[in-house]
């Protein structure tokens, strides 16, 4: 309740809302921390370029849809990447390899919606330097690492960095707690490009190259019966319940009505870990989900349940311009 009472604040209001005034002492103690943490790190170079997917801001904003589709992209031009992670919610911080049937609990869900998608390697790590090196150890023909959701995390050297911004922009402005800022918005400066998974805020910096990305839905699959896929029109005029537990819940919602799908919305936290009563609502209807809550959602006794695919959709442009600085690397 508190993170979702924090995030309307952060980005339905331009101005600071009153009822932050008193975390400004925490946003700069975070700000400090943040700054030595940085200055303190001690950067590990990789035997492979390494192209960093991050954002400066709080939760989701499209880097799992975005981190695939470069994966696939790179595949497509005769790269062999591999790809690390954080891992987000698994229990174990010790680097490991990721796979499709591997647990939420132990690895995180958003790595194991890499390793299906994706079809590379995946492996998470707190550490995501040594994540890396294990990764390159085991798997000795991978020639680029895509680290997903590491901008800020100053122990791994980058060769490319990607800031991934959602239709919520920068929200306030402010940084953490008082704001959702991870890093000041001069941080963006630096990056190779930003992509704006929606409308992009005016206040990101005119000079850095910046692509737009759509995320395109595809045909619904059944969660429990593999290979049976539906349309959004086979599930017109049926009761409908939705739940997304991803940084932005209504762009999931605002996904399904732009299908004209009439359905009750059920928002949960990002990375929510799902118990078969959070899904109880559900029970007299259908129910519709992301592919992230459904890596969580599988191993429960639901009722019909339909999972919806997205696909990032981006001009080849970005991947020319990768490849540009994979290029120089390589002549250096």
């Amino acid at each position: 309740m508190l993170a979702r009472w924090l995030q309307r604040l952060w980005f339905e209001q331009r101005r600071l809302s009153p009822a932050l005034w008193l975390l400004l002492p925490l946003s700069w103690l975070f700000s400090l921390l943040a700054w030595l943490n940085r200055r303190n790190a001690s950067p590990e170079r990789l035997a492979v370029p390494v192209i960093v997917v991050g954002n400066i801001t709080v939760g989701g904003a499209g880097k799992t849809p975005l981190t695939i589709w470069l994966a696939a992209q790179l595949s497509q031009r005769g790269w062999r990447p591999g790809i690390v992670s954080r891992g987000y919610g698994g229990a174990n911080a010790e680097a490991r390899p990721v796979g499709a049937n591997s647990l939420p609990a132990e690895v995180g869900d958003e790595p194991i919606l890499l390793s299906r998608r994706s079809g590379v390697p995946v492996w998470v790590g707190r550490n995501r330097a040594a994540a890396g090196s294990a990764l390159l150890a085991a798997h000795p023909e991978v020639n680029v690492i895509l680290c997903d959701d590491g901008l800020q995390h100053y122990r791994l050297v980058r060769d490319v960095e990607l800031a991934v911004f959602d239709g919520r922009g920068a929200g306030n402005g402010w940084r953490l707690p008082v704001g959702p800022l991870r890093e000041p918005l001069s941080r963006l400066a630096a990056v190779d490009a930003i992509i704006c998974n929606g409308l992009p805020d005016e206040r990101i910096p005119s000079g850095t190259p910046r692509f737009d990305m759509c995320l395109r839905a595809g045909d619904f699959h059944r969660l429990d019966k593999v290979g049976q896929t539906c349309g959004a029109n086979d599930l017109k005029g049926k009761k409908l319940y939705a739940l997304a537990g991803i940084g932005d819940p209504g762009r999931f919602f605002r996904t399904l009505a732009g299908l004209e799908l009439v359905f009750e919305a059920h928002p949960f936290p990002d990375h929510h870990a799902y118990a078969e009563a959070d899904l109880a609502f559900a029970s007299d209807g259908i129910l519709l989900m992301t592919e992230k809550d459904a890596v969580k959602c599988a191993g429960l006794t639901l009722g019909e349940t339909w999972v919806l695919p997205v696909e990032a959709e981006l001009s080849p442009a970005l991947i020319d311009l990768i490849l540009e600085k994979l290029r120089g690397r390589q002549a250096a």
